[in-house]
């Protein structure tokens, strides 16, 4: 299972990259194991304001459809437009390619929340 070190990870299975005041936000290697093949995306609006832990991408697989959740609170300032005609990269590039979007945060304080690899890793 790939947990990479540089990110920050939720006990809902999203990754997180900080830069600054942004979080590139996607799923992780486990999510999307255990979502399987993954056919279709709805995103969010760019510019809609969401709160720590509310919905905010519907991913549904052959399974089923899977919520996923904003990890911080803030404004989506980008989507991921190039997995929408194909989905199936989330589950090659789950880190690269296939991330979902990227979150301008207000409040640093919530970034200390998210698990670390080595908690992500214990929580699996």
């Amino acid at each position: 299972m790939n947990i990479p070190e540089d990110l920050k990870y939720t006990k809902t299975h999203e990754w997180v990259k900080i830069d600054g005041n942004k979080a590139k936000v996607g799923i992780t290697d486990f999510a999307q194991h255990e979502i399987t093949d993954i056919v279709h995306i709805e995103f969010p609006e760019i510019g809609k304001q969401v709160k720590k832990e509310q919905p905010v991408v519907v991913i549904e697989s052959v399974k089923s459809a899977f919520d996923i959740y904003a990890p911080l609170s803030g404004k989506i300032i980008n989507i991921n437009n190039d997995i929408l005609e194909s989905p199936e990269v989330v589950n090659r590039s789950p880190y690269g390619e296939g991330y979902l979007f990227t979150v301008e945060f207000y409040d640093e304080k919530e970034i200390e929340s998210l698990l670390s690899a080595d908690d992500y890793k214990k929580l699996i």
